[in-house]
């Protein structure tokens, strides 16, 4: 089924063909791939995380970082060709859409800049969130309709018997369609998804194409009873509104276009999505148990399930010009396969990824709505919905299970999955309505949006307290429930909830224990109040509220050889790393710099544990770490990791500035991620002129951050300059424009702004909000 001739030369390769076996023999419609997409291409993500597939005709494109930056540069990597059938079609079946008219155009999918972002933001009004809040209603009454249906049942197929047709009716609902014919709607959408993602037979082909033409030939019928009369609600009937102030930018085509692809991008994404998380819940019951005793952690549940197992598996981008990827070079013209559901399961990204982590600190990380000004408009009626399933189900039947022994099928394709089929049971006897009939009219506030980008805590205990140096405690943690803490990866630290503080502490004890967790604690003269605290007030068997662990401070696994530099505290998350490469049985050497020995924490630890591979350096004993011999000669494959007073990094970044960029990586005491600089930036004022609010954004402040801080909910996607999500009217002030979504005269015309990064020249700007 190649689609495409081999893109090396083989006349160069001394042994012919240099595709390597694994990706020779990498079949997307294999049923390794459709079980798990993640599992099955993890041997790309630790040997070629970028590859070509001969099978296929695309390179395939696996890490975290990698991936994410096709998503960033839709200049580069067009997504044209996200719609394009992977398969190729056959006569017949193409006369088969020929006869129904089909005409399927642009959308927002696979449109190419400077099309698509003046159209993305005329149409991004019904999907934020104070619009979204509208469903919440209808959404919760069909659930619980379809949950009583079955509830009393004691077993049921949730995909046929909620799944589904839920999430179909409020797709319907929300674009403003008529909501019969949903059983045909169903074998039209899944038609839609085989034809263009899957790999259908040439006898398949023109059923499919058949349901895909009628599927047109609906979508223009609706359209064309909606035009008669668009003042109604829903997403079609605003853009047919909006076609009459912007007749250029959503033309008529575009309106059927968007109309088709809208029922399917709105009701199928979700409702597997939905199949996928109670599944995955379902196998990890601690995890389901946990959410049923603590609905508050259901948002949170949602964003894990959707970064472990969500219904987007894989993204299509052409390659516009000869670029690179991950450091592999990609001829213009390639077409790429971004599997997005792999880079979820990145280690390098997100800690033990296939475990399932309801207090995850990076979870909304996640790539399954894609990123950048592609991302998925609907995700967050999306993410109400998802809630709002998990919210009743764990009320209702918290004692749900699998069906056991059950085998799980999808449809094949390359770039959605759900199974097609999900049995559960449960005792109807042991439902708690029948104890209390009161908690089926339970109802949580749902949350809309993404949840909040701060770690669900949960409290510990101090197991000890004990000296470690000369102003320098260990302290020793442990889940006050003895219950294993989350594991955690060298590099990681954690957040303290001190009184009225928070405070990160990296992790330098054992990640093979999951009992505890161990930090060192340096009692500073010039605290904040943070470490003070810890040396005045923890004594054994106080308790605190942590978050994390999280890790911005990884290892690169491919190192040949690392070169780790502590200074005094600094030693914490380097202890970990040294530990963890001498396990590996890797090549390194451990640098530890204080002012005397005395002063140094877990030094003896370090000579018990390293040996010959740690070199002390003392200012009192004249032996100073001398980085500039230290790092005189790069070496290749070396890997220099550091952490400790600004003096000792800015004297590292100096001396290793001849060496490559991604040679040295450092650990600040404080998070420097995403951090406006005060030295640089300047404070201003914000006007509000709608609610009459001034509000003060700080020299290390986003506009997007003092707005909320305010109470001001303003949607945001990629909080980089990049979605036009976060976009507000601009009245009065010069803008300090810092984004890459508006052409130079809107810049000019100084109307609008994006408040994630772009800020006021001057001291006050005013904004219609």
């Amino acid at each position: 089924m190649s689609t495409g001739s081999c893109p090396v030369d083989h006349a160069a390769a001394a042994a012919g063909c240099p595709v390597s076996p694994r990706a020779s023999a990498f079949d997307p419609f294999g049923p390794e791939y459709q079980a798990d997409p993640p599992a099955a291409v993890r041997w790309s993500r630790d040997e070629e995380p970028v590859f070509y597939s001969p099978r296929l005709g695309y390179w395939v494109v696996t890490r975290y970082d990698d991936v994410k930056a096709v998503f960033r540069d839709n200049t580069t990597f067009s997504p044209s060709i996200a719609l394009e059938k992977i398969t190729p079609v056959s006569a017949e079946a193409t006369a088969t859409l020929a006869k129904y008219g089909y005409a399927m155009n642009r959308t927002l999918v696979n449109e190419d800049e400077p099309e698509h972002m003046p159209r993305r933001r005329v149409l991004m009004h019904p999907f934020t969130p104070e619009q979204l809040v509208h469903h919440e209603p209808m959404v919760r009454r069909l659930t619980r309709e379809y949950v009583d249906r079955f509830v009393d049942a004691g077993k049921a197929d949730l995909v046929d018997e909620m799944l589904w047709e839920v999430p179909l009716t409020v797709a319907l609902h929300f674009l403003g369609v008529p909501e019969e014919d949903m059983a045909t709607l169903r074998e039209y959408s899944i038609a839609h998804t085989v034809n263009t993602w899957g790999r259908p037979s040439p006898e398949e082909q023109v059923a499919v194409a058949e349901n895909v033409g009628k599927f047109w030939q609906y979508a223009g019928t609706v359209l064309d009873k909606l035009r008669q009369d668009p003042s109604g609600h829903g997403w079609i009937p605003y853009s047919i509104r909006a076609q009459r102030e912007h007749p250029d930018v959503i033309t008529d085509s575009y309106l059927h276009s968007i109309m088709m692809a809208g029922i399917v991008a709105a009701h199928e994404t979700t409702a597997n999505a939905a199949a996928n998380a109670i599944k995955l819940l379902l196998e990890n019951r601690a995890v389901w148990e946990e959410i049923c005793a603590d609905p508050g952690l259901i948002p949170h549940a949602v964003e894990e399930c959707l970064r472990h197992s969500g219904s987007v598996a894989a993204w299509r981008r052409l390659v516009t010009r000869d670029t690179t990827i991950g450091g592999v070079p990609i001829p213009r013209g390639a077409k790429l396969l971004i599997v997005n559901s792999s880079a979820n399961r990145d280690e390098r990204h997100f800690d033990h990824p296939d475990e399932v982590d309801l207090r995850r600190d990076n979870a909304t990380d996640h790539l399954t709505f894609g990123y950048g000004s592609h991302q998925c408009l609907g995700k967050n009626l999306a993410r109400m919905e998802l809630q709002i399933f998990l919210e009743e189900l764990t009320r209702r039947l918290p004692h749900l299970e699998l069906v056991p022994d059950q085998e799980f099928t999808y449809v094949p394709n390359t770039s959605f999955r759900g199974p097609e089929h999900l049995w559960v049971q449960w005792d109807p006897a042991a439902n708690p309505e029948r104890a209390d009939p009161s908690i089926t009219e339970l109802r949580r506030p749902v949350r809309i949006g993404e949840p909040s980008k701060r770690a669900v805590a949960r409290t510990v205990s101090v197991v000890s307290v004990e000296r470690a140096a000369k102003d320098v405690v260990e302290v020793t943690l442990a889940a006050t429930d003895g219950k294993p803490l989350p594991r955690w990866s060298p590099g990681a630290h954690v957040d303290l909830q001190l009184g009225e503080l928070s405070r990160q502490y990296s992790l330098c004890g054992d990640p093979a224990d999951a009992g505890t967790y161990r930090i060192a604690v340096l009692k500073d003269p010039d605290s904040r109040g943070g470490s003070r605290y810890v040396h005045e007030n923890l004594r054994p068997g106080a308790t605190l509220s942590l978050r994390g662990p999280r890790n911005h401070f990884r290892l690169d696994p491919a190192a040949r050889h690392y070169v780790f530099v502590a200074g005094g505290i600094g030693i914490t998350p380097i202890i970990a790393m040294a530990d963890h490469v001498k396990a590996a049985g890797s090549s390194y050497e451990l640098h530890y710099c204080g002012r005397d020995t005395t002063a140094m924490a877990l030094l003896d630890r370090c000579r018990r544990d390293h040996g010959d591979r740690l070199h002390v350096h003392t200012s009192t004993d004249g032996t100073r770490l001398d980085v500039v011999a230290l790092l005189a000669d790069p070496a290749e494959g070396t890997q220099i990791y550091a952490c400790g007073p600004e003096r000792l990094l800015d004297a590292l970044a100096e001396a290793s500035a001849h060496w490559p960029d991604d040679a040295l990586h450092v650990e600040h005491f404080t998070t420097t991620q995403r951090v406006l600089d005060p030295a640089v930036e300047h404070a201003f004022h914000v006007d509000l002129a709608d609610s009459g609010l001034t509000v003060h954004v700080a020299a290390d402040q986003t506009v997007l951050a003092a707005l909320r801080a305010a109470g001001v909910d303003v949607p945001s996607d990629c909080e980089e300059g990049l979605c036009g999500t976060c976009e507000v009217p601009v009245l009065d002030g010069e803008v300090d424009h810092r984004d890459v979504v508006l052409t130079k005269a809107e810049r000019t015309a100084g109307t609008r702004m994006m408040t994630c990064c772009s800020r006021a020249c001057g001291d006050r700007i005013t904004l219609r909000l």
